[in-house]
């Protein structure tokens, strides 16, 4: 089960990662996620997420920081129902707010998330909305289970763009692989290689190679 599932998975990440017909516009990020949560009772928590992703602004790249605050409920063993506000400033161009429904179930060592947004960017002709799955797999390395193998490819569909006229359907692919380590109960880091494409019309999809690394901190 396990090799089949990591079979599955590989070759939708290579899919999902195998260039565009047309050129692509490639840079290097850095992209850090640190994360921290609260539980209020046995089933229901709260999270604050936080990004900063470092770009190339001379290359048409701004470097983003968001904040998300996180309302999760556990509504099944292996399911998790979850919604989120979040803001999002982009150095030199239109900020951004968000509201966001997750869906999140694990079966074994599969995992998948459906998340919709509606994002409300500055300057926008109307709201903008797009759903967001994604497959993955987390795999422990250790008998202890607190090293585990994780990786997941996403799809970005818009549904409706933020400018009338703009880019809908597949708008965007986000692949990654990395490992994951359980420092105590309440504290694990994560390193992983992240790729983002965003597929434009009629120009060459610009595509970001980055280092990600994740802290989650629990109270």
């Amino acid at each position: 089960m396990h090799r089949l599932a990591l079979v599955a998975l590989t070759a939708t990440a290579v899919m999902a990662s195998a260039p565009a017909a047309v050129a692509q516009d490639d840079g290097f990020e850095v992209w850090l996620n640190p994360a921290a949560s609260v539980a209020l009772d046995a089933d229901t928590g709260i999270e604050i997420e936080t990004a900063q992703r470092f770009r190339d602004s001379g290359a048409g790249r701004p470097d983003t920081y968001f904040a998300r605050l996180w309302i999760n409920q556990d509504i099944a063993p292996d399911i998790t129902l979850s919604g989120a506000v979040e803001q999002r400033v982009n150095d030199g161009d239109a900020d951004e707010t968000r509201l966001i429904q997750q869906l999140s179930t694990s079966h074994g060592i599969l995992r998948t998330r459906l998340r919709l947004e509606q994002r409300f960017v500055a300057g926008a002709d109307q709201m903008g909305v797009r759903l967001r799955p994604r497959l993955g797999v987390s795999v422990p390395l250790d008998t202890a289970g607190r090293w585990s193998f994780k990786s997941d490819a996403e799809l970005f569909l818009t549904l409706r763009a933020t400018d009338r006229g703009g880019s809908d359907g597949l708008t965007g692919l986000r692949t990654q692989v990395g490992v994951a380590h359980e420092l105590s109960e309440r504290l694990t880091i994560s390193v992983a290689y992240l790729r983002q494409q965003d597929i434009r019309s009629a120009r060459p999809d610009r595509v970001g190679h980055a280092p990600i690394i994740g802290i989650e901190l629990g109270f």
